[in-house]
């Protein structure tokens, strides 16, 4: 007497589920890297591959250093705590060799990223509509950029 009348189904079926998982540990040993999980869940030989990157940003100690009057500035403005690659990107190849010159960002643009009116921001925090406020026109027309202020003639 058969257990099962169709067992050729089950066995089949059986098969298929063990060579698919054969399949399955065949490819996730080609895919997954060796060093996965050396650190917990992780891939230990990220370290490595992070620290062998270049290092782009010199931080903001490096630009005081030379640029002390700039910093002086900051210091006593708003921006005091926005360090300088925020807005000027990453510097370390201009701290390398000063002749590069990183170029000035183009205040029209840089300025909104953080300023734009938005009412998921502090109401204290200073908001504008660029368009309204400066019809495209650079904000170091009339802001000094290191310690921005209120501008001769303009109203909050």
């Amino acid at each position: 007497m058969r257990i099962f009348k169709d067992a050729g189904h089950l066995f089949r079926l059986a098969g298929l589920f063990a060579v698919g998982t054969l399949g399955f540990l065949a490819a996730r040993s080609f895919i997954v890297p060796r060093s996965f999980g050396q650190y917990g869940h992780y891939r230990g030989a990220a370290i490595a591959e992070i620290a062998a990157h270049p290092i782009r940003f010199a931080g903001h100690q490096t630009c005081e250093a030379c640029h002390a009057d700039v910093a002086q500035t900051k210091a006593a403005g708003k921006h005091a705590q926005v360090n300088c690659e925020a807005c000027h990107g990453p510097l370390a190849k201009h701290a390398d060799d000063p002749s590069i010159d990183p170029g000035k960002p183009d205040t029209a643009v840089l300025c909104v990223r953080c300023h734009a009116a938005s009412a998921a921001k502090p109401k204290d925090f200073p908001q504008v509509d660029a368009e309204q406020h400066a019809g495209g026109v650079p904000c170091q027309t009339c802001h000094q950029p290191h310690s921005p202020a209120i501008g001769a003639g303009e109203t909050k």
